[in-house]
């Protein structure tokens, strides 16, 4: 049984993005820059150099070739690997606008990691069995 609880593919990506985290009460907290690791239609993990306050909300742009897209999340869970915090987040607002630019983007990807992962069929030295 797996414990994968994501409900969208989340192709390799790395954009830079700046985060505001907001607390219960909406009072401001930390803001800074961030990478993203993988983006879907429902979230991304993003790379930061301190751990964030899980369930916390955080107000995100997110930097899609040209376009700047504004997104509200939930940081649903940080770890810490290689020096670096990894933190889940799950989207719970995104404009239509921004939406129809991310699921183009994430569409995009998706396409490119798939062709990308296609297993080499023909042997390198020519020979066959």
């Amino acid at each position: 049984m797996s414990n994968e609880r994501r409900h969208h593919i989340r192709p390799e990506s790395l954009n830079l993005l700046d985060y505001l985290v907001v607390d219960q009460q909406g009072r401001q907290g930390e803001y800074s820059m961030a990478r993203t690791l993988n983006v879907s239609e429902g979230g991304i993990l993003m790379e930061t150099h301190i751990p964030l306050p899980q369930g916390q909300q955080v107000m995100i742009t997110l930097g899609l070739g040209e376009n700047l897209v504004n997104i509200m999340g939930r940081i649903i869970y940080t770890t810490f690997d290689s020096e670096r915090h990894q933190n889940g987040i799950e989207f719970f607002h995104v404009a239509e606008n921004d939406r129809a630019i991310l699921n183009e983007y994430v569409h995009a990807f998706h396409e490119h990691y798939k062709g990308s992962q296609q297993p080499d069929l023909e042997p390198e030295d020519g020979v066959t069995n």
